[in-house]
């Protein structure tokens, strides 16, 4: 992914005059310092700005100072949290966010009363305030994301869980809507099901990239045999995965290949990619694409086989969701008469992150090599993914109902072993049956996207909240 700044949030501390001020700047104290902690950047006003102190926002001339700090820092704000240390006044907070126009999450907070403390000079009433300026957002058609518990303690472990939350929902949300979708090469003849809607996607804020696959055949033929960025691929591939001795004549051409992905994708600054990889590049060429997908995805620029546009769109989100490599899978067996169990496997593409361990070993490709040939296959991975936790999540754009829609779901990885070449990884998702209908019968496609992460809750707020694509959370 092309962004590795660190996020930086716009906050908002609000406040009414006739509470005790000391409160707020407590506030603004402990969030900051939670902030900090945490790694992240903030924008907000000096404390002396408005005539309240602390930082802490009243009336609209308030708003409008804030908004303004805003707009200076546009750039480098990824999010808006609101904190409530009082009831807060609704018409500085909300003219803050509808000035500055950033169009970014916002998240509001507030906080607990304490029951011995509800005197004159004690009491917060940030429980009612924050139905008053949520109210407001809602009015206003600003969405925003609630925390864990209508009100708690600035001290509370909740407060750091939910900006992390909240960091990885601004993940999400915004590297999607501007996110740079690489295609390199058509559609195979035989996977209708790959299919997408570049022009659904382009509503959301994502464009596809498109190049032929001859243009990226033609740049690794180009590549001269003695550059010394070859020369590191090849020792990176043999460091990433095996190579068998039987198939190193092929590492040199495999590593073009790799090489010449690598820079057209730094060259078009795409964040995923959905590459074509059946079957014109191993009869056009002679080698598979899977290990230079594999290690794309390891570095978190996620690659999609068979061109699957909306399948490369899937990972990525499950990448911005939760920092780790993504894998892209057929749901393909059934195990045994397991009916909550499924294989999920692909010629050879999973990241090593993603497999979880390094047993990883090159090879042709299974189903194309018996009748390609095994020499101009080769270049698949061989690896059995490491028992642990996962999210699945899939979107498809469906043209005739003119919407993108996903599912969303977590599951275990087991250690059951399978005996087939490729990338296996056998998954356990409770009321697998009834996912599986949905999927039929509301024509999804047979790839998903999955993570080793428990992110479920994250893409939920995303996509709910602000993306507004139809979603099913399966439990």
């Amino acid at each position: 992914m092309k962004n590795n700044k660190k996020q930086c949030f716009g906050v908002i501390i609000g406040t009414r005059a006739y509470f005790n001020s000391e409160l707020a700047r407590d506030v603004r104290a402990q969030l900051l310092k939670t902030l900090e902690a945490g790694g992240y950047d903030y924008v907000i006003l000096p404390e002396d700005a408005t005539p309240t102190g602390s930082s802490s926002i009243e009336t609209r001339e308030d708003g409008l100072k804030c908004a303004e700090l805003f707009r200076r820092n546009r750039d480098r704000i990824d999010g808006i949290i609101v904190s409530l240390p009082n009831f807060g006044f609704e018409i500085g907070i909300i003219n803050a966010i509808s000035v500055a126009d950033l169009n970014v999450p916002v998240m509001v907070q507030a906080c607990d009363d304490e029951n011995d403390k509800v005197d004159l000079d004690s009491r917060r009433d940030a429980f009612c305030g924050k139905i008053s300026v949520c109210n407001n957002l809602y009015q206003y058609g600003i969405p925003f994301t609630d925390t864990t518990l209508h009100t708690y303690s600035i001290y509370s472990d909740l407060l750091a869980k939910d900006i992390d939350k909240f960091a990885a929902v601004c993940r999400v949300v915004n590297g999607l809507k501007h996110a740079r979708i690489g295609q390199i090469g058509t559609r195979p003849l035989g996977f209708n099901t790959c299919r997408a809607s570049e022009k659904l996607l382009q509503a959301s804020g994502i464009t596809v990239v498109p190049a032929d696959l001859s243009e990226v055949i033609f740049a690794a033929n180009a590549i001269a045999d003695d550059d010394p960025e070859l020369a590191a691929q090849m020792e990176k591939v043999c460091n990433y995965a095996s190579v068998p001795e039987s198939y190193r004549e092929k590492l040199m051409l495999q590593a073009k290949f790799g090489l010449a992905v690598e820079r057209w994708v730094e060259a078009n600054q795409v964040d995923a990619v959905a590459i074509q990889c059946w079957d014109s590049l191993e009869q056009n060429y002679g080698c598979a694409a899977c290990v230079t997908m594999s290690m794309l995805s390891d570095k978190n620029i996620p690659a999609a086989c068979e061109t699957d546009i909306a399948g490369a769109v899937s990972m990525l989100a499950l990448t911005l969701a939760s920092g780790e490599p993504a894998a892209l899978a057929d749901w393909n067996n059934n195990f045994a008469e397991d009916r909550n169990k499924c294989v999920c496997t692909h010629c050879g593409n999973f990241p090593r992150s993603f497999v979880g361990n390094d047993n990883l070993k090159l090879g042709p490709l299974g189903v194309l090599g018996r009748t390609l040939g095994k020499i101009n296959t080769f270049g698949a991975v061989y690896a059995k993914v490491s028992a642990g936790d996962f999210t699945y999540f899939r979107i498809s754009t469906d043209d005739t109902k003119g919407c993108i829609k996903a599912y969303l779901g977590e599951g275990k990885i087991t250690d059951d072993p399978y005996g087939m070449d490729g990338c296996i990884v056998v998954t356990q998702v409770p009321e697998l049956q009834k996912l599986m209908k949905y999927i039929c019968k509301n024509g999804f496609e047979h790839h998903v996207a999955l993570v080793r992460a428990e992110v479920a809750d994250v893409l939920n707020e995303a996509i709910e909240t602000y993306l507004g694509w139809n979603l099913y959370v399966h439990e």
